[in-house]
């Protein structure tokens, strides 16, 4: 123990990244969890998550079709806004 030095560390402080408690419209649920598809883009389905950089962390929106399972839009940004999913299905579409 003496050799090796070990120290306790701190726990990090917990930071929320998702605001749920809104009055904000929420969309319906429309595949209802049925990705199947017989073509491609008759389906996209989306995702934002947040990664950690040398810079910080960054938030990835990325759309993708299911039948493929290609990315066919993807936008990364600083903060998590409404202009990070537009860029996203910007560039799907």
């Amino acid at each position: 123990m003496q050799r090796q030095n070990p120290r306790a560390r701190a726990a990090r402080k917990y930071k929320a990244t998702t605001n749920s408690k809104h009055n904000l419209p929420v969309a319906a649920n429309l595949l209802a969890q049925d990705f199947s598809t017989g073509a491609p883009n008759q389906k996209w389905v989306s995702d934002i998550t947040y990664l950690w950089t040398d810079k910080g962390w960054l938030y990835l929106a990325v759309i993708i079709d299911p039948f493929s399972r290609l990315v066919v839009g993807w936008s990364i940004a600083e903060r998590m806004t409404a202009q990070l999913v537009c860029e996203a299905l910007q560039m799907a579409l």
